[in-house]
């Protein structure tokens, strides 16, 4: 017989929370696996600027919230983690140049992308020192880095070429070479913190259009 609309339903026992599918626990481990690596390359990058490439993995697995294992799972040898750094920073460093690109200004949006690559280039010369003497996950890894900070160079510096405010001889190498100079020559200027960029400011100078 069916009930009448005004009689009370029998309660329900309690639910059970729905079994995840397959394809929805792939989707979370998955995920779970990204936000792990990224915790970890954030991780290495901070432990890398405070203690240079030998910074103890462990301590990057601790800082990182996860354990050894983990990290050697994403990174199995220092050289795929310091790529991954270096690779992670020229990211940001190339992002902040694409953002430029549409500056009014475009010798001052070429002057503060080398303002921001000199700190790049001091910070990470001895990280490129390490992965050129340690063998390579990857080994056009350094030079597909080198090849992106040289377009990206190449893209600020013409800009301001065409707009008239940089002189038309310069190279994007050149620039290049310029700014990894004065990292390296003041990677122990320690006494005169001001020097890399009064030297910068030298360079800057010369790049303008007479």
């Amino acid at each position: 017989m069916t009930k009448s609309p005004s009689e009370p339903l029998e309660p329900l026992g309690p639910l059970e929370p729905p079994t995840p599918s397959e394809p929805a626990r792939g989707r979370r481990t998955r995920a779970d696996a990204r936000r792990n690596r990224e915790r970890i390359v954030e991780a290495a990058r901070e432990a890398f600027a405070e203690s240079g490439p030998e910074a103890s993995l462990n301590e990057i697995a601790r800082r990182a919230g996860v354990g050894p294992g983990t990290l050697y799972r994403h990174f199995p040898t220092r050289p795929a983690l310091l790529t991954a750094v270096l690779q992670d920073r020229i990211d940001t460093l190339c992002g902040r140049a694409e953002e430029l690109l549409t500056a009014d200004s475009p010798d001052e949006a070429l002057a503060e992308w080398l303002r921001a690559f000199l700190a790049h280039a001091r910070v990470n010369q001895g990280m490129g020192g390490s992965l050129l003497i340690e063998e390579l996950e990857s080994p056009d890894a350094l030079g597909d880095c080198h090849q992106r900070i040289q377009d990206t160079a190449h893209g600020l510096l013409a800009r301001a070429q065409r707009s008239g405010t940089a002189r038309p001889d310069l190279t994007a190498i050149d620039l290049v070479q310029l700014v990894v100079g004065i990292a390296l020559s003041t990677a122990h200027a320690t006494a005169d913190p001001a020097q890399p960029d009064r030297l910068l400011t030298l360079v800057l100078d010369a790049v303008r259009r007479r």
